[in-house]
């Protein structure tokens, strides 16, 4: 019966002494209690709906409210009831609740028992095990009706009592006319009776039944015999018209439901093989089951579903996608503890109709059925010069029982990185390694990254996340593609210019050139020089400057993209040189310069001025004597010096080193090594293998090889084994 709450004032606990009297047989031992009352805390203060707190159990519940309890952070359980018609909590004094699946919370204090009325606003009393010593066990609770299972000196094995309490007087009866039963288990309940299942030895072995206690007194029916019984997992279901249970034959579940006219059960609902399975209760002609937990289960089961089925015509619905616990009220009240993915997590009320209905009776707030991500780590800035160019990425989810595929997009290029993470451990991480999923150095510039977490239990909608971050490097003179990794520029005899974006990453030593080669247009054989200039004009990316036959200096600035832009005339007279060397700052200004060599041998420095339309001030001489050389190169700052440095070779193969001394000048020349005759194009490439030192690529008829940059002025290159080019020969006029 429901009772009007008493909202605002203190609660009265009605301490019940009981007289200690022996119960005798199976007589109905009666003690009186005085009228003496204790004040409790009253309620928390009411909110517009009842909540059930995340990371809280269901223990109970009744038609008036639910009771939950948490770990206390002491080893021990605290407990709170919450009201469904206004959410408001009551904290309950007790560490250990028994599920009366009622209004009534029953909790122990020593060898006592308190029932608390919360109908009643939380109106107390107290039943006291009269004669029965110390060794019992709780069997289970039917409302305000406590059984316990007590050794039976006599006959050996458990006698099964009913405690409650009727109109201020404790009743206590034993309601098994004779011992021998162990291991009683009250497991559902109606408004007049309980079913009860134990254990009873045999000369062949233990027997497993199923009995009815009536809640009003009289002794236990022992109705039938069950085909298997585990103590920690059977389950039962009771109605006024039916009866079910969990059995399991051959490791497998079934729902056993039989009539309570009949002896015999007219229907079975298979659970499959090694599951858990529970029968929650009956609305009407239907019987409710599934397997509960499966919000945390790795893979997928359609059990784990809370399913109604009509036991008359075999129909079914699915009423939740998961469920954890249950309890049904004396009224037959059916609340779930689980959730839906329209709905949410929290406490569902089910409702008889055509076929069962459910509605959230208490939600929990911010859950969600789906998973979703409840923190992401991810780094504003990812600095790829760093940590070996690894950036490391964390996201805590609200379980990890998911496909977490996760896509990182270049928001100006579309170039992307995937990665699916199978069932990730807390918290998922990634760590990218800066490509991107095609094995391309990933662009500088913004990024957005997107996770999709699929459950992989099937359970919830996929859940989705987003944030922004952006990717840098140091600028790379040869990069055209922003990806911080160098590029390789080759006109072939067609007049088609190619580049090549070498991966930044070398396996085994070896830095190895991105496929498929890039075709960046026709028309290129209108130069008679072309040269990789580095960043003359600002934009962050290299640019190459051409000259064609009448003279004319052209300028390309880079896109970014791996394209250039409409050419940039310079300027006419550069037909004097025979030789440029760009894209080095080699007078510590932080521009990228230039250097030519005219028929005299004369060395002329050229200042970049970070002008797109006039990107070099006024020649100023360095010196003559340098016509002994067929190759200059300018290769950056190799040896940690305060410039820019140049590589020279002469017409015996041997190659020279000339130290920048930052103001446009140069020291003394080094002698670096000998047999380079084999190449015909020496390129400074910038860095290729991402160590922090300029690298050199060489090419000609004894292949394409990458020589690493050692950091040292007498051995500053160091020569990679395998050809960039293996088995293509020499095929491009021209290399830069």
């Amino acid at each position: 019966m429901n009772h009007a709450h008493i909202r605002g004032r203190r609660l009265a606990v009605a301490v019940t002494a009981v007289l200690a009297v022996t119960a005798l047989g199976g007589t109905l031992v009666t003690a009186a209690a005085p009228a003496a009352e204790a004040a409790v805390a009253g309620p928390v203060a009411p909110t517009a709906d009842a909540t059930f707190p995340a990371g809280e159990q269901l223990v109970s519940a009744g038609t008036t409210g639910f009771l939950t309890s948490k770990d206390d952070g002491a080893g021990g359980s605290a407990l709170t009831w919450t009201h469904f018609d206004d959410g408001s909590t009551w904290p309950v004094p007790a560490s250990l609740a028994y599920q009366s699946r009622s209004d009534t919370i029953v909790t122990r204090e020593g060898y006592r028992f308190i029932l608390r009325d919360m109908s009643a606003n939380g109106i107390s009393t107290y039943v006291e095990p009269i004669g029965l010593g110390t060794d019992y066990k709780v069997a289970g609770a039917a409302g305000s009706t406590l059984f316990l299972s007590v050794p039976n000196p006599t006959y050996g094995g458990e006698d099964l009592y009913r405690l409650t309490r009727v109109n201020g007087v404790q009743q206590q009866e034993r309601v098994t006319p004779f011992g021998r039963g162990r291991d009683y288990k009250v497991l559902s309940h109606s408004l007049a009776d309980a079913v009860v299942v134990y254990t009873q030895d045999s000369g062949t072995g233990p027997v497993y039944r199923r009995a009815i206690a009536d809640l009003g007194g009289g002794f236990l029916k022992s109705e039938r015999a069950l085909l298997s019984f585990d103590p920690a997992t059977v389950t039962t279901a009771i109605s006024p018209s039916y009866i079910a249970w969990t059995e399991y034959v051959d490791g497998a579940a079934r729902v056993a439901i039989e009539k309570r006219s009949e002896y015999e059960p007219f229907k079975r609902i298979s659970l499959g093989a090694g599951s858990k399975g529970v029968v929650v209760g009956f609305s009407g002609d239907w019987v409710l089951y599934g397997v509960p937990g499966g919000l945390t289960a790795p893979t997928g089961n359609p059990l784990y579903a809370l399913t109604a089925q009509n036991v008359l015509t075999g129909q079914t619905h699915q009423l939740l996608d998961h469920f954890t616990s249950s309890s049904t009220a004396p009224d037959g009240t059916i609340l779930v503890h689980g959730g839906k993915s329209a709905d949410g997590e929290g406490l569902f009320r089910v409702t008889e109709a055509e076929w069962p209905q459910i509605a959230l009776a208490a939600r929990t707030p911010g859950a969600s059925t789906s998973p979703t991500v409840l923190k992401s780590t991810v780094p504003a800035v990812a600095e790829l010069d760093r940590n070996g160019g690894q950036v490391a990425m964390e996201w805590q989810l609200s379980r990890y029982n998911v496909n977490l595929d996760v896509t990182l997009r270049h928001n100006v290029t579309g170039k992307t990185y995937t990665k699916r993470l199978t069932r990730p451990t807390a918290p998922a991480r990634l760590t990218w390694d800066g490509l991107t999923t095609d094995g391309f150095s990933a662009p500088n510039g913004d990024y957005t990254w997107n996770v999709v977490l699929t459950p992989t239990n099937g359970i919830g909608y996929p859940g989705y996340a987003s944030g922004a971050f952006k990717v840098t490097r140091k600028a790379n003179p040869h990069d055209y593609s922003d990806n911080g990794s160098p590029d390789l520029l080759a006109r072939d005899a067609a007049g088609v210019l190619w580049r090549d974006d070498l991966l930044d990453w070398p396996v085994a030593g070896q830095v190895t050139p991105a496929k498929p080669r890039a075709r960046i247009g026709t028309g290129w054989n209108t130069y008679n020089l072309i040269e990789s200039a580095g960043n003359i004009a600002g934009s962050g990316v290299g640019d190459v400057l051409g000259r064609d036959t009448a003279g004319v200096l052209w300028n390309y600035l880079g896109k970014g993209d791996g394209s250039f832009g409409t050419r940039i005339k310079v300027g006419p007279g550069w037909g004097i040189y025979n030789k440029l060397a760009g894209g080095s700052d080699l007078n510590g200004d932080g521009r990228a310069d230039l250097v030519a060599t005219d028929a005299a041998g004369i060395l002329w420095f050229y200042k970049g001025t970070g002008s797109a339309t006039a990107p070099y001030a006024g020649r100023v001489k360095i010196g003559p004597g340098w016509g002994v050389y067929n190759q200059l190169t300018a290769v950056g700052n190799i040896a940690g010096g305060v410039a820019g440095d140049l590589v020279a070779r002469d017409a015996a193969g041997v190659l020279w080193l000339y130290l920048g001394k930052g103001d446009g000048t140069f020291a003394a020349r080094t002698r670096i090594g000998t047999g380079w005759g084999a190449y015909s194009q020496l390129v400074g490439v910038g860095d290729a293998n991402n160590d922090g030192r300029p690298d050199l690529v060489a090419y000609g008829s004894a292949g394409t090889h990458v020589y690493l940059g050692t950091g040292s002025w007498s051995a500053p290159f160091t020569k990679t084994t395998t050809s960039l080019y293996a088995g293509e020969g020499t095929k491009f006029t021209s290399v830069s």
